[in-house]
């Protein structure tokens, strides 16, 4: 099956007498046994087995083993947000003396776990440069057990190089992670390039509609899947199955909408650049950071962008935002709505580039009329540019 009907197509369960093109919703907190023996044995079940509430239902099964063929993967945790992925993949193999090596242009919070939480508790970590590639091998130390990935880099949009540093990693027994939400498996899947631990929110395109938080993570390797599982039960982390029940829907609409929405993008994209006055990231230009890399490795670019302002305009923006009509402004993406999005991002960067001391705006295709979204584009840039 080509990954647009796995998308369609849910994977056939244990339930043979019951058929359906939906999902079950099962909701359980208690499951019961059959006999005495199977309840005093159930800490020995296969993770795939069920034992309590809190580790799923076959609900959740079903989205975990979707999810699983559309990375090419082994097995898939469902978790309850992206930032919960990747703090659990983080928890799952880092210990005191351990050292994580996370891209600067990786989600800020991802950096904010590093800085915040692990590193008062003697885990520590540093970031390297975008777009570094084989490079990476110079920012390794004899402590690096992981390597965190973030491609296209958020809001400045770089493309790494994850083959090349897949090898440095495997050439230093190091771990490597990433999160994949931008693309997700369907432009994208990063553990056929050897990365470990493929992460998505799944709050964006699975979901797609504004209204779930939730992340997971695909590995190929079955040590690694117990020990994401050992961390979210010590953790109490459980997602629940009507919120899994509405990303197995948006599942089956998430192939046409990041389609649409990606070549909508590269056109009003292509459409802003050509105005000369403001620079545009998005990996599908040929001028954007990493197009290179994005054409050899990946199989299309989805509906987020990133428009880097004059600094003559910041005075005009808040008056520009408020006069938006079918955007609106916000800070996720991945849904039916178009939003946009202002944000800084020298805070979060340790390499000098002029355009982090400019305003970026993140912008998301929606599933509006695409005349619709041009005139409230051309009316914001108008207002921006003092046209």
């Amino acid at each position: 099956m080509q990954d647009a009907t796995k998308a369609v197509h849910h994977p056939k369960t244990d339930e043979s007498d019951y058929a359906a093109l939906t999902v079950p919703t099962h909701r359980a907190s208690t499951i019961v046994f059959d006999s005495a023996h199977s309840y005093a044995t159930r800490g020995q079940r296969d993770l795939d087995n069920f034992s309590y509430g809190m580790h799923g239902t076959p609900t959740q099964r079903t989205l975990e083993a979707q999810l699983t063929a559309l990375e090419n993967g082994l097995r898939t945790v469902i978790l309850p947000s992206g930032q919960a992925a990747i703090a659990v993949v983080m928890l799952s193999v880092l210990n005191v003396g351990d050292h994580v090596l996370i891209a600067e242009t990786a989600y800020p919070p991802a950096v904010g776990f590093c800085k915040n939480f692990l590193e008062p508790r003697g885990i520590t970590y540093s970031t390297y440069a975008p777009g570094i590639g084989v490079g990476i091998k110079a920012y390794v130390t004899d402590k690096t057990r992981l390597i965190w990935m973030e491609s296209p880099g958020s809001a400045t949009m770089e493309v790494e190089d994850i083959p090349a540093i897949v090898t440095v990693a495997k050439a230093h027994g190091i771990l490597t992670g990433i999160d994949n939400t931008w693309a997700t498996p369907l432009l994208f899947k990063p553990l056929d390039h050897g990365v470990d631990f493929s992460m998505q929110a799944l709050t964006k395109y699975p979901s797609g509609h504004s209204d779930i938080l939730m992340g997971s993570v695909t590995v190929n390797d079955l040590e690694l899947r117990k020990n994401l599982r050992d961390q979210m039960r010590m953790l109490g982390m459980h997602t629940a199955p009507d919120a899994i029940s509405l990303v197995l829907r948006g599942l089956q609409t998430m192939a046409l909408r990041i389609s649409h929405s990606g070549r909508i993008a590269e056109e009003i994209a292509a459409e802003i650049a050509a105005r000369g006055d403001c620079e545009v990231l998005y990996p599908a230009l040929p001028d954007s950071p990493g197009h290179a890399i994005w054409k050899r490795d990946f199989r299309g670019a989805s509906g987020l962008f990133s428009v880097v302002l004059p600094e003559a305009w910041d005075e005009r923006l808040d008056a520009a935002l408020n006069a938006l009509t079918v955007f609106s402004i916000g800070a996720s993406w991945g849904g039916t709505h178009s939003l946009i999005a202002p944000m800084t991002v020298k805070v979060h960067r340790d390499t000098a580039h002029p355009r982090n001391d400019r305003t970026i705006l993140r912008v998301n295709i929606g599933l509006e009329d695409p005349a619709d979204i041009r005139a409230d584009l051309g009316a914001f840039f108008a207002l921006l540019s003092g046209d």
